[in-house]
């Protein structure tokens, strides 16, 4: 019986020119429909040929009437620029995902079960690392990563951003990126913005897709991130960690012992308490804590300039004294003032002359001086 999986199997060997991929799993084979031996479908074509139309046609009946339907109804058109985007995103993800097989099988498991890193995680290469973490989703940890990371890179730091929240990632969308990364010769090359180089899942999945994967496989990812990306001269690297204390946070901790944290929390003091467990886990794994940033501290009326503490008061504060620890500093609740027409427009990024990007200025010059 013919069914719409019969006939993608049977396409499979259709071959893309642009990309050198077969049609089939580049997704460029649409809207396939069988009624009996009847079929119907769509043809994405990377450029409008004609002479590419004319080879497809007369393959794709061929085919069809071999597993025996009638002759097909095949219609044409080419990829949109979103498509094309997302084929580019797909390409790159699985050229990271060979190469960390390529990589892994290469270096083989060494003593103890240790594998070899990038010289990146050499405590010689100078490098430092910030480990931005929180106890629980939704205080902002992600905005303090991307807004530190901008602050760095004005006072001349050279930054680099590893959005390592692998199910929750969102660094791209809040830096304004739309590129993707591109590869040169067997390494991967950042997308820079604000002037931080930044790599993140995000680059590697299609249309927002949810990451479903266990830990060992996250932990392959995160460790791509640092082998086979071509980081160039770089002083600080931020890594926004997933909240909690998960598998992904331990990895962070084993592969990079000389990194410090910065712990996000928001005033509530269910916060406070939850980013506590992150802490904690730092100091058992003997991690320094750089310090805690309160996040929505207070918002500031449109109106009248007051401060109306909305989450409450003194989580930060207290989150610090538990940890032993220094209040670094406290954001206001708000959103950039960037307008989408703007070049450098993004969602999340303070511009530097607005009153929170001066406080991020401030936190960046305590970050420095602490790291």
């Amino acid at each position: 019986m013919l069914t719409r999986d019969r006939v993608l199997e049977a396409l499979q060997g259709l071959r893309e020119p642009t990309y050198e991929r077969g049609y089939v799993e580049l997704n460029m084979i649409r809207d396939v429909l069988v009624r009996e031996d009847q079929v119907a479908l769509t043809i994405v074509l990377a450029e409008d040929s004609e002479e590419e139309k004319t080879r497809l046609s007369k393959l794709v009946s061929a085919i069809i009437r071999e597993i025996g339907g009638k002759e097909p109804h095949i219609r044409f058109r080419t990829l949109t620029e979103i498509e094309r985007q997302q084929i580019e995103r797909q390409l790159a993800a699985n050229a990271v995902s060979a190469k960390a097989t390529a990589h892994a099988q290469a270096a083989g498991p060494r003593p103890g079960g240790a594998h070899m890193l990038s010289p990146l995680l050499d405590p010689a290469s100078g490098v430092k690392f910030i480990a931005v973490a929180s106890g629980k989703g939704g205080v902002g940890k992600s905005t303090v990563t991307v807004n530190v990371a901008a602050a760095l890179a004005r006072a001349g730091k050279k930054v680099g951003i590893i959005d390592a929240d692998i199910y929750g990632f969102s660094v791209p969308d809040m830096m304004g990126i739309e590129e993707v990364p591109k590869l040169e010769g067997d390494k991967i090359l950042p997308v820079e913005r604000f002037g931080v180089k930044v790599i993140s899942m995000s680059f590697f999945v299609q249309d927002n897709a949810p990451v479903i994967w266990r830990g060992p496989m996250l932990g392959k990812m995160l460790r791509n991130f640092f082998a086979e990306v071509e980081w160039g001269d770089v002083e600080y690297i931020l890594l926004d960690l997933p909240p909690g204390t998960g598998d992904i946070a331990l990895d962070v901790h084993q592969m990079i012992p000389h990194s410090k944290e910065l712990l996000v929390t928001t005033p509530h003091a269910t916060a406070a308490f939850v980013a506590a467990r992150a802490g904690a886990m730092a100091r058992q794994t003997n991690h320094e804590i750089l310090g805690v940033v309160e996040n929505m501290a207070y918002y500031i009326c449109s109106h009248c300039g007051e401060k109306d503490y909305i989450f409450g008061r003194g989580g930060g504060a207290k989150l610090a004294q538990e940890l032993h620890t220094e209040l670094l500093a406290q954001i206001p609740l708000g959103a950039p003032d960037n307008h989408p027409s703007e070049p450098d427009y993004s969602p999340s990024v303070y511009k530097a002359d607005s009153e929170t990007g001066k406080l991020y200025a401030e936190l960046a010059a305590r970050v420095i001086e602490k790291a």
